[in-house]
């Protein structure tokens, strides 16, 4: 395996890895409150976080960069705590986790039968949708425990993004321009058809939370562009500086949790969706 400028991705999760030890978890025995809608809604996405990340790992491997499959490692391990974090709020507001949902298991069974290009472009299907989804959920829940949860999940996921971005521009930089833009394009579309989807199957969940689901989907729509156009983008050159909101390099230590949808930040799913 070759090394890469992935070093400083691995550095970043390393960093937040260290911090979440040093913070520790939230107050889980102050106990949550969840609409009923809520909870089924949170026991989804709680479904669709949990697994090994295994497929991911093992064509990150196949990659031939050591940089980039370790970062990918600790990508899997966050993914994997935001399981963890949402079934540890799941049992303090008394409810159990579930063992799937047939949208998920449609989404995984897809993913695993594509190379790694295309499987990070349907995995970036997923984030972009979750960042929209925590947002909800950590402005529009009552619960304190909810909000500090859903506010851990959303800043990891705006590091995400980026982070798949870098690694899905130096691929599609392989394709002719047409192409390029054909995938991206087609992506953007298979963002709003998901967002759609999640609207209609969490619709009471969101309408609770305050957000109607035409609205989610303009929003998740809308942030979709900022990704289509880094991915775009011609590939960094390694180690050099990038400037605030440009999502090719890890920048502050701080997560930086943006509300608008309309965009995400540097530093601003893979678990079952890896």
């Amino acid at each position: 395996m070759t090394a890469s400028g992935f070093a400083r991705w691995t550095e970043r999760f390393e960093e937040e890895r260290d911090r979440r030890r040093a913070t520790g978890d939230p107050a889980w025995a102050r106990g949550a409150v969840l609409h009923d809608a809520v909870r089924a809604s949170v026991q989804r996405f709680q479904a669709g976080e949990d697994g090994d990340g295994a497929y991911l790992i093992a064509k990150a491997d196949g990659a031939g960069d050591r940089d980039y499959a370790q970062a990918v490692r600790l990508f899997v391990a966050e993914e994997q705590n935001h399981a963890r974090l949402l079934a540890r709020l799941l049992d303090a507001a008394g409810a159990s986790t579930i063992d799937g949902h047939w949208t998920d298991r449609a989404f995984v069974a897809l993913r695993r039968l594509l190379g790694l290009r295309l499987e990070l472009l349907v995995l970036m299907v997923a984030e972009e949708v979750a960042l929209r989804y925590y947002r909800a959920l950590r402005e529009g829940a009552d619960d304190p425990l909810t909000r500090e949860v859903a506010g851990r999940i959303l800043a990891d996921e705006q590091r995400h993004v980026p982070f798949h971005c870098e690694r899905l521009r130096a691929s599609l930089a392989a394709l002719p321009a047409p192409a390029r833009r054909a995938a991206t394009a087609g992506w953007r579309v298979a963002v709003a058809g998901a967002a759609l989807l999640v609207a209609v199957d969490h619709g009471r969940a969101l309408r609770v939370l305050g957000v109607g689901r035409a609205r989610f989907v303009a929003d998740a729509v809308v942030s979709s562009k900022a990704a289509a156009s880094a991915m775009l983008r011609e590939p960094a050159v390694p180690d050099r500086g990038a400037g605030e909101g440009t999502p090719t390099a890890p920048a502050s230590r701080g997560p930086l949790v943006d509300s608008r949808a309309s965009r995400w930040s540097l530093p601003g799913r893979a678990g079952r969706r890896a």
